[in-house]
């Protein structure tokens, strides 16, 4: 599983020019699922997500994790992180389908909020546009090949 993380200032999710997710600080984060994915790596993804301590301390350093500013979460699939750009066309053979990334997208998001996160997400599959003011910028690239 892999996800790009950014800090915001805020970040929102638009479909078909309706709002249908909307965050003040915190992070938006664009979450790809793999064809070898299982509950075991949304798990330990929504883990390291939720306990990112990038947020600054009185010192002004990155010391602090999301819940202890209040940080909400956006949260949006997007399965063209596992694309495979040998080519000048990318393939997604390895980005799973639906049936298998959605209960999986669905799993780190029920994680996040167990953790007292509020949670924010588009939808699953859909043609979205998505704003945001980074904060920073901080970006952060996870892959529970590598956590």
């Amino acid at each position: 599983m892999r996800a790009v993380v950014t800090r915001v200032k805020n970040a929102a999710v638009d479909i078909s020019g309706e709002r249908v997710g909307e965050i003040g600080q915190g992070f938006l984060v664009l979450l790809g699922v793999s064809v070898t994915d299982t509950e075991k790596e949304a798990d330990k993804i929504a883990d390291r997500i939720c306990g990112l301590r990038v947020f600054e301390d009185e010192n002004g350093k990155m010391n602090l994790a999301p819940d202890k500013i209040g940080a909400a979460l956006l949260i949006v699939s997007q399965f063209t992180l596992y694309a495979d750009c040998s080519s000048r066309r990318p393939g997604f053979t390895r980005a799973a389908g639906g049936p298998v990334a959605e209960p999986l997208y669905e799993r780190v998001m029920a994680q996040c909020r167990a953790r007292g996160f509020r949670v924010e997400h588009g939808v699953f599959g859909a043609d979205m546009q998505v704003s945001s003011v980074n904060d920073g910028p901080v970006t952060l690239i996870l892959d529970t090949d590598s956590l």
